[in-house]
């Protein structure tokens, strides 16, 4: 749980940091190109980064959660289909085919499923993290003011 806690905020700070990028691929290698080594940082403490807010989570685990279960409903579709209609070959080897690509279509279609819906979990726990980190900052704030 921890796990995937953690690499749901992962993935979203690469996320913020792509967005944020400003420069281009050829300016970042003008700029390598002209001073390959970079310069030093001047202030030695790491910057703190600020955690999305929780409306932003909340409404990705909403989109997330839309898409599982629109996939959960195609993936019932699809096995409901391949179900009440048998493969119409006397040959072997084109029935083992016909198995094999059956079964591929339904694992992708419940992989997409379950990768959207660990997803939509995984972002409603980081929403509720987020909530209460804002709690602890506002209420430590307000007790630094007293």
């Amino acid at each position: 749980m921890l796990f995937w806690f953690t690499l749901s905020l992962e993935a979203m700070r690469l996320c913020n940091a792509f967005s944020l990028a400003k420069l281009s691929v050829s300016e970042s290698v003008n700029r390598f190109m002209t001073n390959p080594t970079p310069p030093p940082n001047q202030d030695a403490q790491p910057a703190k980064e600020a955690l999305p807010s929780p409306l932003r989570c909340f409404s990705g685990a909403l989109i997330s959660g839309g898409f599982a279960i629109a996939l959960y409903f195609l993936t019932s579709s699809i096995a409901q289909t391949y179900a009440d209609k048998p493969i119409a070959s006397t040959n072997q080897t084109a029935i083992q085919i016909a198995i094999a690509v059956r079964t591929l279509v339904v694992g992708l279609a419940t992989l997409a499923t379950t990768v959207f819906g660990v997803i939509a979990f995984g972002l409603v726990i980081v929403t509720i993290y987020v909530l209460v980190q804002q709690l602890k900052n506002r209420n430590a704030s307000s007790s630094d003011a007293e």
